[in-house]
């Protein structure tokens, strides 16, 4: 199984924290150049730090506020510009915050759209020109088993985790003819700062301790424990590989077990 990534470049949204962060040391792992995308510059030169600068490796960092629409632009333009194609794109965003759907006003949606689909897009429309020209493309987006079975108490989180899947599948059968592949992994809980507030935003809600959501939600896992932040790179890393090349327009789910659909 080939999974080198040497000679390859990778752009890793949210690469500062949590599952971010742990996408970039796998791939930096398997041979990429590296190049996180967050808002603190501080939190991403320390992850620059960790990866490692073997065959010929280079990492760098893009702090901006992926919000800022002109900011994110023109900021993976330059990028391009000085450093060349980028081969992987993996899009990761925070979810949105907790709550039902009905009670969601209008604008939170409006933003979230903005945050995971919109920002997206326009990332792959940067990146995808070097892509076609290189012969070799990798997009892989963090999105949720929301896509399968929706979450409760996470209503605008459902909402557009399905509308990022619907967008990921078209993007995959457009691009398929250019050797570029377009894939969703889904991450059941895993241990990152979002389930911490998941877990203290229920305890509050049900008038129980953190401890006791904590031991409810893991005993809906069948393997008993939640996920590293790894467990969920790792998926990543084969999805960006050239081994994955035959792979596109799928969603893998990677939750312990949790999910109960078959499809």
């Amino acid at each position: 199984m080939d999974l080198s990534l040497i000679g390859r470049r990778a752009l890793v949204c949210g690469g500062s924290q949590g599952i971010g962060k742990a996408i970039a040391q796998e791939l930096a792992a398997n041979g990429a150049s590296i190049t996180v995308l967050a808002r603190t510059q501080t939190a991403l030169d320390a992850v620059v730090g960790l990866l490692p600068t073997n065959a010929g490796q280079t990492h760098s960092s893009i702090a901006v506020d992926m919000s800022d629409e002109v900011a994110l632009i023109t900021a993976v333009q330059n990028a391009v510009e000085s450093g060349g194609a980028f081969h992987i794109l993996v899009n990761n965003t925070a979810g949105p915050a907790g709550s039902p759907l009905v009670e969601s006003p209008v604008e939170s949606l409006r933003n979230a759209f903005e945050q995971h689909i919109l920002t997206a897009h326009q990332l792959t429309k940067i990146l995808v020109p070097g892509m076609t020209a290189c012969g070799y493309g990798r997009i892989v987006n963090i999105v949720s088993t929301s896509v399968k079975i929706p979450i409760d108490g996470l209503g605008v989180s459902n909402t557009i985790r399905g509308a990022m899947a619907s967008w990921s599948k078209t993007m995959a059968n457009e691009l398929a003819p250019r050797g570029i592949t377009v894939n969703n992994v889904l991450p059941g809980a895993t241990e990152t700062d979002r389930l911490q507030a998941i877990i203290e935003r229920s305890a509050r809600i049900k008038g129980q301790s953190e401890d006791q959501v904590r031991a409810h939600m893991v005993a809906e896992i069948p393997v008993g424990r939640f996920a590293q932040p790894a467990e969920i790179a790792n998926a990543v890393g084969f999805l960006a590989s050239p081994s994955a090349s035959y792979i596109t327009g799928t969603s893998i789910i990677v939750d312990g077990g949790r999910t109960r659909s078959l499809t």
